[in-house]
């Protein structure tokens, strides 16, 4: 897979493609549709299969703060992109000289001189150009005389409600791990790299692995059963803050990991953790004693969720079942 940032650093060996346009946020089964839909079209004209997205996403420029959450960190997007069989992944940045194309600037200078587009995959509502005046009808009318094709994509429906990036926000933001896994695919998870934090977790005495969200709010909330895949691949059980940890003023979204007997240095190590349950809201409590009782509790709940999940695990050791669909939960606990 290659990864191409801005339409400058396309180069005469990136024209020609068989493509499609979105955001692709969370690539849930919706969207794997749609990959597939662009891999058998370009295997058939043997062209390379091609994925535009924008950052910052077009809703997120124009509505900063009140966007929706991100599903998945960009890393992460382009890594189930390039899973699902994305050979080359165009971002664009999402700025006003973007937004200000003409839906025919647009398909010319992007479409026709940029990527060479020889087939287009997007979805018959797909809008693009300044004011969004650019929609499927121009791309058909344009495409024979530039060069291209154009198709609509599938719509992928599950218990007859379509499949989209809203749909597996509003059944996160429900707790219903279970259902957005079905979305998606996959269980929901977040990775990202341990960082040096507050130290606050271990003074505390309930030391804490720090991930860092970046500055987008993240699409969970609260205090969740989690399990985590460490650097070696091993799943290790644990409990896990997400959100703005409102007891000592936190600014930034952060993920905030305890795994249950787990000893060893995690700093500048990558993690994958997997959110199975909801435990709780996130709340503000009065002064560090009483958030350290509130924690105490959380770990305990956490621990039996885990034994009664699986009666043969051990404190201090690694998860013994890589399978995670039995343990997600549909609600709060």
């Amino acid at each position: 897979m290659e990864l191409i940032r801005g339409i400058h650093n396309l180069r005469p060996q990136h024209h020609g493609c068989v493509a499609t346009i979105g955001n692709f946020d969370g690539v849930h089964l919706g969207h794997q549709k749609i990959l597939q839909q662009v891999r058998e079209v370009a295997a058939r004209l043997r062209q390379p299969a091609t994925v535009m997205v924008f950052e910052p996403q077009p809703r997120e420029f124009f509505a900063g703060d009140q966007a929706p959450p991100r599903l998945s960190r960009f890393r992460e997007k382009v890594e189930r992109l390039a899973e699902y069989g994305a050979e080359r992944i165009v971002c664009l940045q999402f700025n006003n000289r973007l937004r200000q194309l003409t839906g025919e600037e647009f398909i010319q200078q992007v479409l026709v001189e940029g990527l060479g587009v020889r087939h287009l995959v997007v979805g018959d509502d797909f809008r693009f150009g300044c004011d969004r005046a650019g929609d499927f009808h121009l791309l058909e009318k344009m495409g024979p005389e530039k060069g291209f094709s154009v198709e609509h994509t599938h719509t992928f429906l599950m218990d007859e409600e379509r499949v989209s990036s809203t749909r597996v926000r509003t059944t996160l933001a429900s707790a219903n791990l279970a259902g957005a896994a079905r979305l998606l695919g996959r269980p929901y998870k977040i990775a990202s790299r341990v960082v040096h934090g507050r130290k606050l977790g271990r003074t505390l005495g309930v030391p804490t692995a720090n991930l860092l969200l970046g500055i987008r709010k993240p699409a969970l909330n609260g205090v969740f059963c989690v399990l985590t895949r460490l650097h070696n691949g091993l799943l290790w059980p644990g409990v896990a803050n997400i959100g703005l940890r409102p007891t000592v003023d936190g600014v930034l979204p952060a993920l905030e990991v305890h795994l249950h007997g787990f000893e060893g240095d995690l700093y500048g190590k990558p993690l994958e953790v997997f959110f199975l349950a909801k435990l709780r809201n996130e709340m503000k409590f009065n002064g560090l004693d009483e958030l350290k009782a509130g924690i105490n509790q959380d770990i305990q709940q956490s621990l039996q969720f885990f034994r009664q999940a699986e009666s043969s695990w051990q404190l201090e050791r690694p998860w013994p079942n890589s399978s995670l669909d039995h343990l997600l939960a549909t609600a709060p606990l």
